[in-house]
């Protein structure tokens, strides 16, 4: 089997770019690769091999030509199946939206990964309605880990994750909440951006919470973060959410170093509730970028507590006239969480907004002192596919939820961040934010290539084939 599927997006470029390989030799692989292993991993819902094949040949043919190629020539990417594809219904995980007409247009995101030369090969499993933390879908099954296929990917990008550590796909597109990007990137051991809130366009995606979505890239090195976030840049018309910021590209300084950067660990909330190894992998990261100080975000765990009423009132208002008409399709667990959230009183989501101003101001005197903090992932490494139940705190509480215990805090308030893999042992790989003041996806990037150039992350491909 070929490995051009497991190589890097940066590397992949490089290559078709220096006539090294061709566009369409990547490509076959890559649908080679998916067709053998994908039946074991879960990872896609849809290929789309035939517009992949018309794509790649393209991009062939300009280089032939010796017209200019986009920084992504060539790569294969896939996207949750929240985002629209064109010509394919948009199912958002769910059975209910299989009866959607299909999608008239790509998504913003797609066409600008596009744009840039990347070539997609499909849409991705993912928790239905993008209201899970677990990766397992009751319509498409679960999407498994690769590095243990008994294990959740997380989710609710949980395709997104697994295709990338799985080498089905170097790039994938997911979206984040509460932590459904950073979440899978830790428990499948690969690399994930949620940007600032507002910095990429969710044009063309399927909404979950407005105040609280984001779009973000997951891939198997920092270089490729950035590649693919400098792509995804830029206004949107018709996504009035989308800030009017000028293009900021992260690529070019990505190896400029810590030097002059404030790193500090977080403590409080995010020093908390975890099991052993999420912390050390905290500690193993502080100590190689020299990070000895710890900070706080001041009431983080209530934060957490403010997402979930706006999570759960904003997210069952989406679904209201389902819930009424439809109520037998939908997965039970997500049903029930929709049902309880149309009965969150408006003066809670009120107060809930009212603090999230509050933790947003305070969070920004935070970063007055420091430039980047550091934070565990996820409180544990990937639980088994079923498990229902985990300790956190000394208390048994459920998987679903509470996968996102250090990830919604920062959600909440659209900071930056990266996730970074971290092996500890010849185990389940655990992740760590890296997280910055918003607008400073620059910082999160470098930090995040630093440690990958020390050798203290990595995103290895896992063993399956």
């Amino acid at each position: 089997m070929s490995d051009w599927p497991t190589r890097t997006a940066t590397q992949i470029a490089a290559a078709v770019a220096a006539g090294e390989v061709s566009a369409v030799e990547v490509v076959e692989a890559t649908l080679s690769r998916i067709a053998v292993l994908d039946p074991r991993i879960g990872a896609f819902t849809d290929v789309v091999a035939g517009r992949a094949r018309a794509a790649a040949a393209e991009i062939d043919l300009r280089r032939a030509q010796g017209k200019p190629l986009g920084p992504l020539a060539g790569v294969p990417f896939a996207v949750k199946n929240l985002f629209d594809i064109e010509g394919l219904p948009t199912r958002a995980g769910s059975r209910i939206n299989r009866d959607r007409a299909p999608a008239e247009r790509d998504a913003t995101a797609v066409r600008r990964l596009e744009e840039a030369g990347a070539v997609l090969v499909g849409g991705l499993n993912m928790g239905e309605f993008a209201y899970d933390f677990t990766g397992e879908n009751a319509t498409d099954g679960p999407s498994r880990n690769p590095h243990d296929l008994t294990r959740m990917t997380g989710g609710s990008s949980g395709g997104s994750g697994a295709a990338v550590a799985g080498g089905l796909a170097p790039l994938a597109l997911a979206t984040d909440t509460n932590g459904s990007v950073r979440v899978p990137a830790a428990l499948c051991g690969v690399f994930g951006l949620k940007p600032t809130y507002g910095r990429l366009s969710r044009g063309g995606v399927f909404p979950f919470v407005y105040h609280l979505d984001h779009v973000g890239p997951i891939a198997r090195s920092a270089a490729d973060l950035a590649l693919a976030y400098d792509a995804l840049q830029g206004p949107a018309d018709g996504d009035a959410a989308v800030a009017s910021r000028p293009l900021e590209p992260t690529f070019p300084g990505i190896e400029d170093g810590i030097g002059g950067l404030r790193i500090a660990t977080l403590g409080g909330h995010f020093a908390t509730g975890g099991e052993r190894e999420a912390f050390e992998a905290v500690r193993l990261v502080a100590g190689a970028l020299g990070a000895e100080r710890s900070i706080e975000f001041p009431e983080a765990a209530r934060a957490r507590a403010a997402a979930f009423v706006i999570t759960a009132a904003e997210g069952s208002a989406l679904h209201l006239e389902r819930l009424r008409s439809r109520p037998q399709d939908f997965d039970p667990a997500v049903r029930t969480r929709l049902i309880a959230g149309a009965a969150v009183p408006a003066a809670f989501l009120a107060q809930a907004h009212r603090l999230r101003r509050w933790f947003a101001d305070a969070v920004a005197k935070v970063f007055e002192e420091v430039d980047v903090v550091l934070a565990p992932a996820t409180p544990c490494r990937a639980p088994r596919l079923g498990q229902t139940t985990f300790e956190l705190n000394g208390e048994t509480v459920l998987v679903r939820p509470n996968l996102g215990f250090y990830t919604q805090p920062i959600s909440f308030i659209g900071l930056p961040a990266a996730c970074v893999p971290v092996w500890l042992d010849d185990g389940l790989p655990l992740g760590v934010q890296i997280i910055a003041e918003p607008w400073r996806e620059d910082r999160v990037l470098r930090v995040a290539r630093a440690l990958e150039r020390a050798g203290v992350v990595a995103a290895p491909i896992a063993a399956l084939a």
